[in-house]
């Protein structure tokens, strides 16, 4: 018996440091080398903070850094003001198609903002279908959508669906009584609402709009497509180490651990309101969903509905796109439909899709084992060791992608470790990056099911392990299969890591659709914009099929 916890407790040391070592290896390794070089003068070799105060003097740099803080801030503003009443009517009022209605909202929110981007441009921008349309018929110049304005657009209904996600997972814990006792004591309607119900779901619009906050800090590929001169932290990090104008690898470290440092405050920032605001609420009851009067649920399915459509319409707009015929060279809309967009896109980039397919299938399975292991370490074995493996595991999320693909070329474009150009580092990259999604909704369910159900498995004779592979992981599914799902969308619209570090034999779809919109192949573009999309429609549908409920709350 003694020599039986004896296994099981090695099993579980060595499974730690195993973990540990691999973000020792792929993350505090790659992030310790860029802080290195970004203080090491090029032409000396010697100790500099010549990089640092370069960013800061010059007015060209440092205010990409300002121009980031307004978009994120804006942003947030604007998803918390459209994300919390699309929640609270959600979970409040009989809305009719309920469970269409939130798969839409997430689905607005789950392909890459710079697809977005793009997309708007085709309809807003200066040659855009709406724009023709209202200056030929009205003579009318609507205003200009690039720039801070279009930043804005892109990433308002993107992110919103965060604050929705947040704050109806808070409504969700809120008992029926105290809106019962509330309503007794005469407080109905929007008196209500600003007095009982935003105070108890504030810890939740918190933490929502610093994760909005820092998803908009960190975006790259909105403000590369349609920002022009507006120029952002990550793009400035992009175009300094890759740029067409000329690169400074040393420079493009010394940026990149400023904006580790300030997405570390941030994020640090989240942690200490949440544990100074958080408290646990538990409904009893939960909140019994009513029947509006006409005039209020015309409004209701209005707001609902319209929120949704403005979000999806550049979807829509590119799955039609798709379809109309083209030039020969892709280029061109022509009058009429054709299938020809599709032919090109798999006769010449059949390998791209299945890039997609592979590694990030690979990096998929890769995260669920791994999700599984960090949970039972974070929530059964709690230590100061794993209590490290949490916090490590939630720094790629929050830093930005191009610093991530940086600090990996850095470290592994050498002899020793040549994994540039491969598809090993681009599937490091994608498991370090999306795993928290699965981690953190793997601890939130098993930290719902009682450790005496593991005590009495081992009562009967199994071991920890054996307990954790035959009765703790199959009641973790839906958790596992939830935060699954939300990792793969992630994947397969990756960019900001991902184009420094593919090779023409590893391009993904998000690339490939970067690239061809950077040549002006948009009927291409958008073939592949929407294969892309039906990967994640197909991925929500499956999430709502298997999950128990169909709703995915964070």
């Amino acid at each position: 018996m003694v020599k039986q916890k004896n296994r099981q407790h090695d099993f579980w040391f060595i499974a730690s440091f195993i973990i540990l070592g691999l973000y020792a290896l792929f993350m505090v390794y790659p992030l310790s080398t860029v802080v290195r070089q970004s203080v090491v003068d090029e032409t000396t070799g010697r100790f500099s903070l010549r990089y640092m105060r370069q960013f800061f003097s010059q007015p060209y740099y440092y205010r990409t850094l300002i121009n980031s803080f307004k978009v994120a801030i804006t942003t947030g503003i604007i998803a918390v003001v459209v994300g919390t009443p699309l929640a609270y009517l959600y979970t409040m009022y009989d809305i009719r198609g309920r469970k269409t209605l939130q798969l839409l909202i997430i689905l607005s929110s789950m392909s890459a903002p710079f697809i977005g981007a793009y997309a708007w441009i085709l309809l807003l921008g200066r040659a855009g279908t709406i724009t023709k349309f209202i200056q030929s018929t009205f003579g009318y110049t609507i205003p200009n959508i690039y720039g801070f304005n279009g930043i804005l657009l892109v990433l308002s209904t993107k992110l919103f669906p965060l604050v929705f996600l947040y704050v109806s997972g808070a409504l969700r814990n809120i008992d029926n009584s105290l809106l019962e006792s509330s309503a007794n004591m005469g407080c109905t309607g929007f008196k209500r609402f600003f007095t009982v119900v935003l105070p108890l779901c504030m810890p939740s619009i918190l933490a929502a709009s610093l994760m909005v906050f820092m998803r908009a800090l960190a975006d790259f590929g909105t403000p590369l497509m349609i920002g022009e001169g507006y120029m952002t932290f990550p793009v400035i990090i992009y175009n300094q180490y890759i740029g067409e104008v000329g690169t400074n690898q040393n420079f493009a470290s010394a940026i990149s651990v400023i904006a580790i440092i300030i997405t570390l405050g941030f994020f640090l920032l989240q942690r200490y309101l949440s544990n100074r605001h958080s408290f646990s609420m538990s409904a009893m009851h939960s909140i019994e969903r009513k029947k509006a009067s006409p005039v209020g649920n015309f409004f209701i399915h209005l707001y609902a509905y319209g929120v949704v459509a403005i979000s999806l319409l550049p979807q829509v707009y590119l799955i039609y796109l798709s379809f109309r015929k083209t030039s020969s060279a892709g280029i061109v809309f022509l009058e009429g439909y054709s299938l020809k967009s599709y032919q090109q896109v798999f006769s010449n980039m059949g390998g791209t899709i299945w890039n997609t397919i592979r590694i990030c299938g690979v990096a998929l399975i890769i995260i669920i084992v791994l999700a599984i292991l960090i949970s039972y370490l974070v929530v059964r074995r709690r230590n100061f060791t794993n209590a490290l493996i949490d916090s490590l595991s939630m720094i790629p999320y929050i830093i930005p992608g191009a610093v991530v693909g940086i600090s990996l070329i850095t470290s592994f474009n050498n002899p020793y470790l040549p994994l540039v150009g491969t598809a090993t580092i681009m599937i490091v990259s994608m498991v370090i990056r999306r795993i928290p999604y699965t981690i953190r909704s793997s601890v939130a369910i098993l930290s719902q099911i009682p450790l005496s159900i593991d005590e009495a498995a081992e009562s009967l004779g199994a071991g920890k392990v054996k307990t954790l592979v035959q009765i703790t992981v199959p009641m973790m599914l839906n958790g596992i299969f939830a935060g699954a799902i939300m990792s793969w969308v992630t994947l397969i619209t990756e960019l900001s890591s991902s184009i420094l570090l593919y090779s023409f034999r590893t391009q993904t779809l998000n690339v490939a659709i970067y690239t061809m919109v950077a040549k002006g192949a948009d009927g291409r573009a958008c073939a592949l914009s929407t294969i892309l999309m039906l990967f994640t429609v197909v991925s929500l549908l499956l999430f709502n099929k298997f999950s128990k409920d169909g709703e995915i709350m964070l």
